[in-house]
């Protein structure tokens, strides 16, 4: 009797995990700091899919400002790796911290860039 009780649970807890990446969307939510580790409130942040489309600035899948605590955040994104240009007045991340890990579907994935 103990174990038809218990296949109703595990199939009900199955179908609680399957539900539950179909309800919450990839994100990523990036912080911008200096070389000192401030925060930098106004980076213009964009994202790109390949190296190609990074190096040459076009075909940007998404892009935002950094608040005043220096966090931007893209949501409903595909959970996959992407190249990012951060860049506040003369300062910008290129020479490194110039990708994106692959990002984990259905979380809400974090990051931080360095502008010098």
């Amino acid at each position: 009797m103990k174990k038809l009780l218990i296949l109703p649970f595990v199939l009900l807890l199955m179908t609680a995990v399957d539900s539950q990446a179909q309800i919450f969307n990839t994100s990523l939510t990036l912080t911008v700091r200096d070389d000192l580790g401030n925060t930098i409130e106004g980076a213009t942040v964009q994202l790109f899919e390949t190296e190609a489309d990074y190096l040459a600035e076009t075909n940007m899948v998404i892009d935002g400002v950094t608040d005043k605590k220096g966090v931007v955040k893209f949501k409903k994104l595909e959970a996959k790796s992407f190249y990012v240009i951060a860049r506040k007045d003369d300062l910008d991340n290129s020479g490194g911290g110039e990708q994106i890990g692959q990002l984990e579907e259905g979380k809400f994935n974090k990051a931080t860039v360095i502008i010098q």
